[in-house]
């Protein structure tokens, strides 16, 4: 039985800004290798920003532990130039959160969001350096595919048809 909630929330109030502040510190620490400094970590913010994972045309997820605990997010959104594809973003699992299955459950609770905005294709980029999320992908029939409009320092791309019933396998 998870000890965790996922619900819709809005994008926006600090401590969603921290989550992000958080993940952008972790990816850019795993995938340069070294800490980013603060101009770079608000760069790639600026460069790739999150207001768009609210409704009409996306969602934002937000996991709670027991406490009330923001344990990890996941965001999506509807791609402009393919309006049934839905693209994650900001998937993250903060450290207490880690190892309960969280994962998985924002992933599937992520694509049960896209089915409802419409998108009947879940498209995700991640790098190489991440290695739990790109497990976690294939563990669940997503299929390497080549880059589409993503953002960023991504070197793996991953599509799944989304069919109603199968967002839980």
């Amino acid at each position: 039985m998870p000890t965790w909630t996922i619900e819709a929330e809005p994008v926006t109030g600090p401590e969603i800004g921290d989550v992000m502040w958080q993940y952008f510190t972790e990816i850019a620490q795993r995938v340069m290798g070294r800490p980013a400094a603060e101009a770079e970590l608000r760069r790639a913010l600026a460069r790739d920003p999150h207001d768009d994972l609210a409704p009409p045309s996306g969602v934002f997820l937000v996991a709670r532990g027991q406490d009330g605990d923001l344990l990890g997010c996941a965001g999506v959104r509807l791609l402009p130039r393919a309006p049934a594809t839905a693209e994650l973003k900001r998937m993250f699992v903060r450290p207490a959160g880690r190892g309960t299955g969280l994962g998985r459950g924002l992933l599937v609770a992520a694509e049960t969001a896209a089915q409802g905005l419409g998108a009947t294709r879940m498209v995700c980029e991640t790098n190489t350096q991440l290695t739990e999320a790109r497990a976690l992908y294939e563990a669940h029939a997503y299929e390497e595919i080549p880059p589409y409009e993503g953002l960023g320092r991504a070197d793996h791309w991953f599509a799944k048809a989304l069919v109603r019933g199968n967002a839980d396998k």
